[in-house]
């Protein structure tokens, strides 16, 4: 590790970066990707890539086109599939016909011709289940299904392009689906009926407010009720260490005496760091911490355009590498229990394999919660990760030198726009009613930047050639294995998680060579992490086979126990397992002579808008 430099003010203009000339990685070179550098033809491109990236939400229409054209070409020239299509759609319409005619004679005890998806929550209410509105909502469902076999089965059509024109395809559906109008949908008719209209004017008043909030650059509504610092965020610490890239905060013991090993947090840069410091109720900080741990938490800087040539190795170094280092100074001689979360935890695996590769035995366990090493099976983020959209992608953040956090958060809300667009124009805008902003939901509209060079490189090295689970991922000049890692380890997958799909979080068995516990919690990516103690209806399977012998998700999925409550408890004794059992007085305050404490948490980097 190179070692940190503690205690320095916050940089104004960072001096110890070095030039991108210095640093060769990927497919980054300073003439490519110099602003001044840059020559006149390829600045004319890439302008107007960029330009074209903020109307497209940065999806490449290139990429789409590619997929289109290769799919009409396949099917224009397979006359088998042609028919088939036709007889499909011709089934579909008799068995249609089918049920309208026995609901006529049967009335509701009819079978329905066809059921929506068990994620699909649209036409649950049962006043989709009369006329006219049931065969409204059948007849959709007919029609989505097949345009699902239109783009999928066809020889010689590529995985991804059958994958992006899928999800295109619902995304087009999810559009015209009954349940977005007024006249469409049943439920929104009847509280019309009962409001005498009010509910629309309600709804037109919510989308002023939302439209006016996003016009200004301004956040949701509710988000001032979550202040951080005041709200959330709140526990109690010491900023230890600062440059100018993390602060480190060194939280504030609540117990008399303290577990010796102490632990290190390092959540995702993508988003601010106190999810795992919510509210009170919900803060894993604060649960580790009245557990008798000395914690530890990176807080990243939210970059902006002057750190565009940041990379993946400066993450690594002068970021884990730097609280590593501060930690070894406050308390010392004590090997240190890692735990990362999301991006975090991918970059906390490449940093724990390049110290067993170098000799260095400073972590005592490895905790991951919903990261990942293997990026070939990445759900649905994948559809937007090839050579076009990354070139695509690349020369927005070239003009821009660095991704915005809005521009991110709008990928997330396509691959739930269900959940995330068309369920809020049905309930604030056609119901007018307002979803009361949780802690989670508040944090999740805290978006982050993402450096230029750190995002090309992990799009291209891990998403799209998967250098780290394939061995050519190169730290220090050297490869990393995933192989070295042989330190006991507890990985955490979510059941509902589109981020990081579960399946692909337990690859790490494929890799790893230490004692691994895996453990599949209820939830999605965020709130399946924030599951605390008496969280209603959570529960969690786990299971760990340290036998030397590799059992395949489905198999682990059919054999681990179930348990009802939070994982955090199962983490916590597994936590225990791992410790020395050595104990000591809590320290009087934070930092060491060395590491003066710079201010309270949750310090300044975590308030940079």
């Amino acid at each position: 590790m190179a070692p940190a430099t503690t205690n320095l003010p916050v940089p104004a203009a960072p001096k110890d970066r070095e030039p991108a000339k210095a640093r060769p990685a990927g497919n980054f070179s300073a003439d490519r990707d110099s602003l001044a550098l840059t020559a006149y033809p390829s600045m004319i491109d890439r302008a107007v890539h960029a330009t074209l990236a903020r109307a497209t939400a940065g999806l490449s229409p290139m990429a789409m086109a590619e997929a289109y054209f290769n799919w009409w070409a396949h099917i224009a020239f397979s006359p088998g599939k042609q028919m088939q299509l036709a007889q499909k759609a011709n089934r579909k319409l008799a068995r249609f016909q089918n049920y309208v005619s026995r609901y006529l004679r049967e009335g509701e005890s009819a079978e329905p011709c066809i059921e929506p998806l068990p994620q699909d929550r649209r036409f649950r209410d049962e006043a989709w289940q009369a006329p006219p509105f049931n065969f409204i909502q059948q007849a959709f469902l007919l029609q989505q299904q097949w345009w699902h076999n239109a783009f999928t089965g066809i020889s010689g059509v590529t995985r991804q392009h059958e994958k992006m024109l899928t999800f295109a395809a619902r995304q087009m559906l999810d559009v015209m689906a009954p349940s977005n109008g007024l006249l469409t949908n049943p439920v929104v008719l009847d509280k019309t009926v009962r409001d005498g209209g009010m509910n629309l004017l309600r709804g037109w008043q919510n989308w002023l407010e939302d439209w006016e909030r996003q016009t200004g650059g301004h956040k949701p509504v509710g988000v001032e009720n979550y202040v951080v610092g005041r709200d959330v965020a709140v526990t109690p610490g010491k900023v230890v260490f600062r440059n100018d890239l993390i602060e480190l905060i060194q939280y504030s013991p609540a117990t008399d005496a303290v577990k010796a090993e102490p632990i290190l947090i390092v959540p995702a840069w993508i988003m601010k760091y106190y999810i795992l410091d919510l509210s009170p109720r919900n803060s894993l900080v604060r649960f580790l911490v009245e557990r008798g741990h000395t914690v530890f938490m990176i807080s990243w800087k939210n970059p902006d355009e002057s750190d565009r040539d940041l990379g993946m190795d400066d993450y690594r170094r002068r970021g884990i590498g730097a609280a590593l280092d501060t930690i070894g100074e406050i308390v010392p001689k004590r090997r240190i229990h890692a735990v990362g979360y999301c991006l975090g935890g991918t970059m906390l695996a490449i940093t724990a394999a390049v110290m067993a590769r170098d000799g260095d035995r400073r972590l005592a366990s490895l905790s991951l919660l919903a990261a990942q090493v293997d990026f070939t099976e990445a759900g649905e983020l994948t559809l937007f990760i090839n050579d076009s959209q990354v070139a695509f992608l690349e020369d927005m953040m070239w003009a821009q030198g660095f991704l915005d956090g809005r521009q991110m958060a709008g990928a997330f809300q396509i691959l739930r726009s269900n959940d995330l667009t068309w369920s809020k124009l049905v309930h604030d805008y056609l119901m007018g009613e307002r979803v009361p902003l949780t802690d989670l939901m508040a944090w999740n509209s805290d978006a982050t930047r993402m450096p230029y060079r750190m995002h090309s490189e992990y799009l291209r090295k891990l998403f799209l050639d998967d250098d780290l689970a394939e061995g050519r991922y190169v730290a220090d000049g050297r490869p990393v294995a995933l192989a070295d890692l042989r330190l006991p380890m507890f990985v955490v997958g979510t059941e509902q998680d589109h981020v990081a799909p579960w399946r692909s979080v337990y690859k790490i068995h494929l890799y790893a060579q230490g004692d691994i516990t895996f453990l599949l919690a209820s939830g999605g990516h965020n709130a399946g992490i924030v599951s605390e103690p008496g969280h209603p209806g959570r529960s969690y399977r786990v299971g760990a086979h340290n036998d030397n012998h590799y059992v395949d998700p489905d198999t682990w999925l059919a054999t681990a126990t179930t348990k009802p409550g939070s994982w955090w408890l199962e983490w916590a004794e597994w936590l225990d397992r791992q410790a020395s059992g050595a104990r000591a007085n809590a320290p009087k305050e934070a930092g060491s002579a060395k590491c003066r404490p710079l201010g309270d948490a949750p310090g300044t980097y975590v308030l940079v808008e």
